[in-house]
């Protein structure tokens, strides 16, 4: 009943203009920021962790811009998911450094596209699958129901989309291999299995270190890219931006390190446009107490 609510939704969604999801999606943040819920709880909590330096006024209002944000990244996915996807790429009025892009696909030993949860990040992987073949990795959503919409959506623009298992990572090192273009998203939560603890804006983050071990060994040029959100629905800015040196180290410590820098300069770039309502600290180094309470 819950998938079919969510597509349901989508559909109606996806009948707005992109100016009026945006819209919508203002409206809701507004109402997200003023009553108390689990978003604006785990983004007061990330927020306060990752700018302990600014006053109370300031936080409060990075927070309420952020559900705005975050609201308009829901209202949005209608537009993205299921509009053609050429209409959906004619929403792109811009690209930061392209050239760097286009270089790196031409260098001949692959490209690792780093997406980070800033922006419409939905929209980075469409753009660049429509410019060079691409594979991306995901994680299967936990609504079963909803894993071939979301698959039809993603690849709908020319990506393959492979799962996080011993398959998947064997598809992304033959990818890379062959001299084409990966995306992953580099921040979400690792967990035991998949990760060490790195920085994150000074605080230890449960980060993968697969995309490191990806680019030690197969040389690919790194980039990060998101798809910043123009005002007033306009559309999208898409920045590629290269990598700080260290990703790949062969010390794993410092190659994630080196990883959470490059998020953390693209998220300075556009706060409020990151998904500081994810439980981005969820999993915790030894000893250290939840940060979220009960999760």
């Amino acid at each position: 009943m819950l998938a079919s609510f969510i597509k349901s939704l989508l559909y109606l969604f996806s009948l707005l203009s992109l100016p009026n999801a945006h819209r919508l999606g203002s409206w809701i943040g507004w109402w997200l920021a003023v009553t108390p819920n689990q978003a604006r709880r785990i983004s007061k909590i990330n927020i306060g962790l990752c700018f302990p330096n600014l006053s109370a006024t300031d936080q409060q209002q990075l927070l309420e811009h952020s559900l705005i944000e975050s609201a308009k990244a829901v209202t949005e996915t209608g537009a993205l998911w299921r509009w053609d996807a050429g209409r959906v790429l004619a929403l792109v009025r811009r690209v930061s450094g392209e050239a760097y892009y286009r270089e790196a696909n031409a260098h001949g030993k692959g490209v690792i596209i780093i997406a980070p949860h800033l922006g419409a990040w939905e929209m980075v992987g469409l753009y660049c699958a429509a410019q060079y073949p691409m594979v991306s990795l995901y994680r299967p959503p936990r609504l079963k129901a909803l894993e071939t919409m979301i698959c039809h959506a993603r690849q709908r623009s020319g990506a393959k989309l492979v799962p996080t298992n011993a398959y998947g990572v064997k598809t992304l090192f033959r990818t890379l291999a062959a001299g084409k273009q990966v995306g992953i998203l580099p921040d979400q939560d690792a967990r035991e299995d998949g990760g060490i603890f790195a920085p994150f804006f000074g605080v230890p983050a449960s980060t993968m270190v697969l995309l490191s071990r990806l680019a030690a060994k197969t040389g690919a040029t790194l980039l990060f890219c998101y798809a910043e959100r123009l005002p007033n629905g306009e559309g999208y800015y898409m920045h590629f931006v290269p990598a700080p040196a260290g990703i790949d180290d062969s010390n794993l410590e410092h190659a994630t390190t080196q990883l959470n820098l490059g998020v953390e300069q693209c998220v300075r770039q556009h706060p409020e446009q990151y998904q500081w309502s994810y439980k981005r600290f969820r999993s915790r180094p030894p000893g250290e107490t939840r940060l979220y309470g009960r999760s």
